[in-house]
C-alpha cells in the first residue's frame, strides 16, 4: 500500500525469491520455445497458464495463447460446445492470474479479449465482480471492466450509478466509485435522461452529495476530487466559442511592405512589419477544437484570400485539437496605397466542421473584421522598430497615461472578445451554485484541500463575470499565498496558479494594462513611432498564460521573474524539431504567437529559464528578433 514503510526481508523470505526467480527462469524459457515454434499442445497450454500465475505481467505470455485460442477456434470448426470450452478455460486462467495479482493489466485486458469473443457467460462477470470488489473495493481495474460488462449487457445507466451509490455509502474514500460516478452522470446528462435533463438540478444534487463526503472526513482527497470535477462541470461551455483574436475586431492594421518601417501617426500597437508577404491571424477559442480550415473558416476582402489560408493548430499536444489556430494571409506583391486599405471579413460558425474535444460542434456563428493598410515600399532605408539597442533601465521608460489622448490608441486592447450571433445561455444558475459553494467552504479554511477548493471557487466566479472586472483576484492571490507557506512541498504548482491569477489581473482591462505599458525615450525615431513595450519584469511569474489578451505583444520584458520552464505541446515540422542541439518541443507555450507578431527586443534576464539553449531557442523561433536582453543577435 501507499505510505507504508518497507521493511526489510528475512533469509526465508530471500530464499523463497531466489526459487521462484529460479523457477519462472526455467518456465520462461520453455515457454518462448513454444511460443517460437508455435507449438498449441495441451501440454504447452499449461506450461503457459503456470507462468501467468506467477508472473500476470508477462505480455507474451498473454499474446501467446491468443494465438492458442485462435488456433482452436479454428480446429473447433465453430462448435458452440467447443467454442464455449475454449473460452471457458480462458476465462480460469485469467481468474488464476488475477489472485496472484488482482491489478494486472495483462489479465484484465486479455479478460476484455474474450468477452469480445462472443462468450454468452457474461452474467457471470457481474457476480465475479461482485467478489472481486469486496476484496478491494477501490481497485480501479475491476471498475474500468465492470464499464465494459454493463456495455455488453446493456444495462443502464440509472442501474450503474445505484450500484456505485451503494460502494460511496460504505465509504466515503473511494476515487475509483467516484469516478465512475462522475463517467455515469455525465452520459445520462448527455442522454438527457430523466431526472437528469436539467443540468443545474443534477448539478446541485452532486454538490450536496460530495459536500457530505468532503465535511465528514476533510482530509479524505476523494470526495475533493469529484468536487473539482463538479467545478468544471458548472463553469465550462459545452459548445465551443471563439474567445478572441488577432488582429481584434475593428483595429486596423498598418503594414510596412519592406524591411525598414517608417510609422508615422499610427498606432504602435497595430503596426506590422511586412518583409515576409503575409500577415498572422489568429484564433483563439475558449477550448480545444479541430476543424479549423479553408471550410469552416471564412477569410474575405477585396481580394479572395480564403483558398490561400494555411491553419496551423498551436499547443497541440499531439492531437488535431488545439485551443489556438494560426493562419497566414497572402497579400497580393503589387504595390499598395497606405492611405487605401483593405477591409478583412472573417466569419466562422456558419457551416459545421469545427469540434471539441469533447465533441460538440461550433454553433454560435461569429463575425469580426479589420482594416489592413500596406505602406508603399521606401526608396531610403529608414531606421525602424527593433534597429536599435534598447537599454532597460526604468529611467529609459515613460508609463502611458490613462487619461492621455496617446493612450487612446490602445482601445482595441478592450475588443479582444468576440461578439457570438446567438449568445449563450444565461448564467445565473451557476453563478448562484458557485455563490452557495464558496459560502459553504469559507467554513474549512482551517485545511490546505479547503483553501485551494476556495480559491478556485473563487477563480471560476470571477470567470463567470466575462464583462467585469474580476472581485475575488486579491482573496485568490492571498489563499495562494498562505498554501505556499502551509504545504512547502506543493509550493511550485500553487506558485503557478498564483502567477496565472495575478497576470490575468495586471492584464485584465485598459486600465490596468496601461500601467504596464511604457514608451522608450531614447530611440532616435519620431515618439509616435517609439515601440510600446509591455513590462511583466519583476512580478515573480512562475508560469505565463491569458495569451488571448497578448496577441498584440510586440515589444515584452519578462526580466526578473521566476520562470523555470515554459513548455510546448505543438506538433512540429521536421525540419523544426532540434537546431543547435536545443529540443524546440522543451520550450515556450506561446513561441508561436511571439513569432508571428515579429517581436524585435525582448528582456528575459534574472530567470531560471534564461540560458544559452534557450537563448539558441529564441534565436531559432523569432527570426525578426534583433535584441536579446540587450545583446545583438546575429
Amino acid at each position: 500500500m501507499h505510505g507504508r514503510p518497507r521493511k526489510a526481508p528475512k533469509p526465508e523470505d530471500l530464499a523463497a525469491s531466489a526459487a521462484k526467480a529460479e523457477k519462472l527462469r526455467i518456465l520462461q524459457s520453455q515457454f518462448l520455445l513454444n511460443h517460437h515454434q508455435k507449438i498449441f499442445t495441451k501440454e504447452a497450454l499449461e506450461l503457459s497458464s503456470k507462468l501467468l500465475e506467477i508472473n500476470p505481467e508477462c505480455y507474451t505470455a498473454w499474446n501467446y495463447r491468443k494465438l492458442a485460442v485462435q488456433h482452436s477456434l479454428l480446429e473447433s470448426n465453430l462448435d458452440p460446445d467447443s467454442v464455449n470450452s475454449i473460452l471457458d478455460q480462458e476465462l480460469r486462467v485469467v481468474e488464476n492470474a488475477l489472485r496472484q495479482n488482482f491489478k494486472s493489466y495483462g489479465a484484465w485486458y486479455h479478460r476484455k479479449w474474450v468477452l469480445n469473443k462472443g462468450h454468452s457467460s457474461t452474467e457471470n462477470e457481474l457476480r465475479l465482480l461482485d467478489k472481486l470488489q469486496n476484496v478491494d473495493p477501490r481497485n480501479f481495474h475491476a471498475w474500468n471492466y465492470r464499464r465494459f460488462v454493463a456495455a455488453l449487457l446493456n444495462r443502464s445507466d440509472e442501474d450503474e450509478l445505484n450500484h456505485t451509490q451503494d460502494f460511496i455509502d460504505k465509504n466515503f474514500s473511494n476515487y475509483s466509485a467516484w469516478h465512475n460516478r462522475s463517467v455515469l452522470v455525465s452520459n445520462l446528462m448527455k442522454k438527457k435522461v430523466q431526472a437528469f435533463s436539467r443540468k443545474d438540478e443534477v448539478l446541485i444534487r452532486e454538490y450536496e452529495l460530495v459536500r457530505e463526503a468532503v465535511f465528514t472526513d476533510e482530509d479524505d482527497q476523494s470526495g475533493w476530487f469529484y468536487h473539482r470535477w463538479l467545478l468544471d462541470q458548472t463553469v465550462k461551455a459545452e459548445s465551443p466559442l471563439l474567445a478572441s483574436s488577432w488582429p481584434a475586431h475593428g483595429s486596423e492594421i498598418t503594414l510596412s511592405g519592406d524591411r525598414y518601417l517608417d510609422l508615422g501617426s499610427s498606432s504602435p500597437f497595430n503596426t506590422y512589419q511586412f518583409d515576409s508577404g503575409s500577415l498572422p491571424l489568429i484564433l483563439y477559442f475558449n477550448q480545444a477544437v479541430e476543424g479549423v480550415n479553408t471550410s469552416t473558416v471564412t477569410v474575405s476582402s477585396g481580394f479572395n484570400v480564403t483558398k490561400d489560408v494555411i491553419w496551423k493548430p498551436i499547443l497541440s499536444n499531439n492531437s488535431k485539437t488545439t485551443q489556438v489556430w494560426v493562419g497566414q494571409l497572402k497579400f497580393p506583391e503589387v504595390e499598395l496605397d497606405s492611405l487605401g486599405g483593405y477591409t478583412m471579413e472573417v466569419t466562422l460558425g456558419h457551416s459545421q466542421g469545427i469540434i471539441s474535444s469533447s465533441g460538440f460542434h461550433y454553433s454560435h456563428p461569429s463575425h469580426f473584421s479589420f482594416t489592413v493598410h500596406v505602406q508603399p515600399a521606401k526608396t531610403e532605408p529608414v531606421e525602424g522598430l527593433g534597429s536599435e539597442k534598447i537599454s532597460w533601465r526604468d529611467e529609459n521608460f515613460h508609463i502611458y497615461e490613462p487619461d492621455s489622448l496617446e493612450s487612446n490608441s490602445v482601445l482595441p486592447l478592450d475588443h479582444l472578445s468576440i461578439k457570438n450571433e446567438r449568445e449563450p445561455t444565461d448564467s445565473s444558475w451557476q453563478a448562484k451554485i458557485i455563490d452557495e459553494e464558496i459560502s459553504n467552504f469559507r467554513e474549512l479554511l482551517d485545511c490546505k484541500i479547503g483553501k485551494l477548493t476556495l480559491a478556485r471557487l473563487l477563480t471560476a466566479r470571477d470567470a463567470l463575470m466575462s464583462s467585469e472586472k474580476p472581485v475575488h483576484s486579491e482573496e485568490v492571490l492571498r489563499l495562494y499565498s498562505e498554501l505556499m507557506k502551509l504545504d512547502p512541498p506543493h509550493s511550485r504548482f500553487y506558485k503557478d496558479e498564483h502567477s496565472l491569477v495575478l497576470l490575468e489581473k495586471v492584464i485584465y482591462g485598459r486600465e490596468s494594462l496601461l500601467s504596464y505599458c511604457f514608451r522608450y525615450r531614447n530611440l532616435t525615431s519620431s515618439s509616435s513611432s517609439n515601440p510600446i513595450c509591455l513590462r511583466l519584469n519583476g512580478l515573480s511569474l512562475s508560469r505565463l498564460g491569458s495569451f488571448e489578451k497578448l496577441l498584440w505583444v510586440q515589444m515584452l520584458d519578462l526580466s526578473h521573474n521566476e520562470l523555470q520552464s515554459i513548455e510546448v505541446g505543438s506538433e512540429w515540422d521536421g525540419n523544426e524539431t532540434v537546431t543547435d542541439g536545443v529540443s524546440l518541443v522543451s520550450y515556450w507555450e506561446a513561441f508561436f504567437i511571439l513569432r508571428g507578431l515579429k517581436l524585435t527586443q525582448i528582456d528575459i534576464a534574472g530567470n531560471a529559464i534564461a540560458d544559452e539553449k534557450f537563448t539558441a531557442f529564441l534565436a531559432k523561433v523569432m527570426p525578426a528578433l534583433k535584441w536579446l536582453d540587450g545583446v545583438q543577435l546575429n
